[in-house]
């Protein structure tokens, strides 16, 4: 039995076709400014591969920008509509995101804290890491003039809770404050619809759906106010300035459209596996506390990749090392975050202890996922456990 890969949250493979096209483009030559005839092509590679993450995600190819990834569409959404926000109307200077956020939002939301005067509210999450719209309500009647924008994922990447995104749209835009929303985890394993979600910004990225590293857009709005965050030559409406990817570009979009094409089948094969992840984990290892929503009680709530849990009296990273001796990758959550000895900021929102929450791991399927793997983590599981739970009293002079 080969090793099991369970980080596709992480990153996961490239899918052939995506490959294929990448291969296929990185032999040409020509930039995508250039006026000539290579240059040209090139654009119009651009241009179809716009055409095509739009129509697979819901939007208008106007409204996709390309970028290198996640994080800089983040960067380019929080600071881009703040700034563009309060060039407006000096006033708004509130940012409101969920507590369970990636540091891609939750860091550039401190940093305009701390550089350019924005006011950072949290928004709390319930146990199961569910948006508490309450509180953003309570948010947005006492401070609607002055807040800037709102930033709630689309589905979190440690423990897979699918939040209320449409909700979250309906009660900003009752005070005319526009929503973005970091969907990087939830295109290609739930429905994303742009212009049906009714969200003014939404981050998608590459690697996380069978698409190269270093390529992704942030779909905005025309009508949203958006300042630059990188200035030069002027591309992608002027917001975002660089030479484009063209091969990154084109095997994006060939990855985008085949995830959101495949979503259904896909999402019920990773949800079967996912539900047969669990039950056994709860069976080999009977002290693992499931976080995050129950697929059992409400699947719509839970990505159908995700299985993220606590292991009483172990350290994350004793159960990660363990088990990467043993053939099975696995992650104590973000991958943004790995090596970081602090416990996962997510599972602190979701009001789980300290001790408790340094014991976490996270298991994630993909496309390439099969049975063999969860077997092999099963297999493994028992003997990890014991053992790094050993390992943590030794390390609080318990044994």
């Amino acid at each position: 039995m080969t090793g099991a890969y369970l980080d596709h949250a992480a990153t996961t493979p490239m899918s052939p076709a995506a490959l294929a096209a990448f291969v296929a483009e990185a032999q040409r030559p020509g930039n995508a400014s250039s006026l000539h005839a290579a240059g040209r092509a090139a654009r119009r590679v651009v241009e179809e591969s716009r055409e095509q993450v739009a129509a697979a995600l819901g939007a208008r190819p106007s409204e996709v920008i390309f970028t290198s990834g996640g994080t800089e569409s983040d960067n380019l959404a929080l600071k881009g509509i703040f700034w563009g926000r309060r060039a407006q109307d000096t006033r708004r200077t509130r940012v409101l995101v969920s507590a369970v956020e990636h540091h891609a939002v939750l860091d550039p939301a401190f940093w305009l804290a701390g550089h350019a005067g924005a006011e950072i509210t949290l928004l709390p999450v319930d146990a199961d890491g569910v948006l508490d719209l309450d509180a953003l309500r309570a948010e947005l009647t006492a401070h609607a003039d002055e807040i800037a924008l709102v930033s709630v994922m689309w589905a979190n990447n440690e423990v897979g809770t699918v939040q209320p995104v449409r909700d979250v749209v309906r009660l900003a835009h009752q005070h005319g404050v526009p929503v973005h929303t970091d969907a990087v985890q939830a295109v290609g394993q739930i429905d994303v619809d742009f212009a049906a979600s009714g969200v003014d910004a939404l981050t998608v990225t590459g690697h996380k759906l069978g698409g190269p590293l270093g390529v992704g857009a942030l779909l905005a709005r025309r009508e949203l106010p958006l300042e630059a965050v990188l200035h030069g030559g002027g591309q992608e409406r002027g917001v975002r300035s660089g030479t484009l990817d063209v091969p990154a570009i084109r095997a994006f979009a060939v990855a985008v459209t085949e995830a959101v094409a495949h979503r259904a089948e896909r999402a019920a094969h990773l949800a079967a596996l996912r539900d047969s992840l669990i039950e056994g984990v709860h069976a080999v290892a009977p002290g693992a506390v499931l976080r995050g929503p129950d697929p059992a009680v409400a699947p719509e709530q839970r990505l159908p990749g995700n299985a993220h849990f606590t292991f009483p009296g172990a350290e994350g990273d004793s159960l990660l090392y363990l088990l990467d001796s043993a053939g099975v990758e696995a992650s104590t959550g973000s991958a943004c975050q790995a090596g970081v000895p602090q416990p996962s900021h997510v599972l602190l929102a979701l009001g789980v202890p300290e001790g408790e929450a340094r014991g976490a791991l996270r298991f994630t399927l993909g496309v390439t996922s099969t049975p063999d793997d969860v077997d092999r983590l099963l297999a493994a599981l028992p003997a990890v456990v014991t053992r790094a739970q050993a390992a943590g009293l030794v390390s609080r002079g318990i044994a």
